[in-house]
C-alpha cells in the first residue's frame, strides 16, 4: 500500500479546518527549514547549465564526504523509481518494515519483492534495499555490514534519506568503486525544503551514467541548484541544526512518555511510539489540528515529526497533556 505522511488534505477532509490551522507532524521534514537565499533571475528563466549542475554535485560530494559519481535528481523518490528499471527485473528483497515506495516501485518495474526482517536475509537477491537509518523505527545497519552485503547481491540500494545527523552511519565515503552499489541522499528532509524536490544518487561512474540517461539533461531545477549549493556548503547551519534536533528529539520523548506512550525508535527528525490505540491517538491530536502518521500494518504505532517553533511545541504539549489526563 502506497500510503504516506504529508497528506494534510486528507486530514482536513476528515477533521476540518484550513491548511493554516494545522501543524503537520506526519512527515520527517525539518519544520525549521534552511533560510531561502535570494535567487538570480536565471534560476527561473533559463535552463540549468551543465556547469551549474556540476557545481551542485561538487557541493554534494563535499557535504557527504564522497568521491563517488553523483547524480542530482528531483528528490530521492525519483531515484527510487528509476533504479529498478536499470536492468531486467528479478528477485528483490527489502529490509522491512520501511518506506513503502521501495517495494511499490520495484513491483511496478516487474520485480518480485520479498520483504525480510534481517539484513542477513538479503543475500542472493537481484536487488536489495536497506533504508539506513530506517523509516519509521530508526533501525541502524552498520556500514561494514552493508559493504559485506554489497558483495552478495547484484545491486544494493542504501537509502540514507535520514542520515544527515549521523555521518558515521553513512556509506557515502565507501561508494563508487563497486558497480551495483547505490546510496540515496535526500536534501528536502534535513534542510526542510521538501517542495524544492532535490536529492542525490551516489554510485559507480558507469551506473550513474546510465541513470543520467534516464533522468535527462535537466534532472533538477535552477532554483534547486542555487539553493542546494548554498545550503550544502553552510556547515555552521548544519552543525547547529544537528545539535538542535537532537535536543528536541529528547524533548519529544519526554512529552510522549508523560502521555503514556513508549518509545520504539526514530531519528533526529521523527520519533516512533507505541500507543494503546494509534488511530484513537491520531484522532485526538487531529482534533487539536496536529497531524500524525499511523501505519496500516500496526494498530499501535504512531510517528511524529518535530515541531518547528515554540508555539508548535506548546500546542503539541497541550494536546498530549489532555491525552494523559484522559488516560489517568
Amino acid at each position: 500500500m502506497r500510503d504516506h505522511g504529508g497528506n494534510i488534505d486528507g486530514a482536513m477532509a476528515e477533521f476540518g479546518g484550513r491548511a493554516d490551522d494545522w501543524i503537520d507532524l506526519s512527515t520527517g521534514i525539518n519544520r525549521a527549514p534552511y533560510p531561502l537565499p535570494p535567487l538570480p533571475d536565471a534560476a527561473w528563466n533559463a535552463l540549468p547549465t551543465r556547469a551549474a549542475i556540476e557545481a551542485l554535485t561538487r557541493a554534494a560530494a563535499r557535504a557527504y564526504g564522497t568521491s563517488a559519481a553523483i547524480l542530482p535528481v528531483a528528490g530521492a523518490q525519483a531515484a527510487i523509481q528509476m533504479i529498478p528499471r536499470l536492468g531486467p527485473p528479478g528477485q528483490a528483497r527489502v529490509l522491512a518494515p520501511t518506506y513503502n515506495e521501495h517495494a511499490a516501485s520495484l513491483r511496478a518495474a516487474g520485480w518480485k519483492v520479498q520483504e525480510v526482517a534481517s539484513p542477513y536475509a538479503l543475500s542472493g537477491a537481484g536487488m536489495a534495499v536497506v533504508v539506513n537509518p530506517n523509516n519509521p523505527d530508526g533501525r541502524e545497519t552498520a556500514p561494514a555490514r552493508l559493504r559485506d552485503l554489497a558483495g552478495t547481491v547484484d545491486r544494493l540500494v542504501v537509502d540514507e534519506s535520514f542520515a544527515d545527523g549521523r555521518p558515521e552511519l553513512s556509506l557515502a565515503p565507501h561508494v563508487g568503486a563497486r558497480r551495483g552499489l547505490f546510496v540515496l541522499r535526500s536534501f528536502g528532509k534535513f534542510y526542510g525544503l521538501a517542495g524544492l524536490r532535490l536529492g542525490f544518487v551516489l554510485g559507480h561512474t558507469e551506473d550513474i551514467a546510465e541513470l543520467s540517461e534516464m533522468a535527462g539533461p535537466w534532472p533538477v531545477s535552477g532554483a534547486a541548484i542555487e539553493i542546494g549549493q548554498k545550503a550544502l556548503k553552510d556547515m555552521d547551519w548544519v552543525r547547529a541544526t544537528v545539535t538542535r534536533l537532537r535536543a528536541e528529539a529528547a524533548r519529544m520523548d519526554g512529552l510522549a512518555e508523560r502521555a503514556g506512550w513508549g518509545l520504539v525508535g526514530g531519528t533526529d527528525l521523527f520519533r516512533l511510539y507505541r500507543t494503546p490505540d494509534a488511530a484513537a491517538a491520531r484522532a485526538h491530536l487531529a482534533r487539536a489540528r496536529i497531524w500524525s502518521r499511523i501505519f496500516p500494518w500496526s494498530p499501535h504505532l504512531l510517528r511524529l515529526g518535530l515541531p518547528g517553533d515554540e508555539r508548535e511545541w506548546e500546542r503539541l504539549g497541550a494536546a498530549l497533556g489532555t491525552m494523559a489526563e484522559g488516560q489517568a
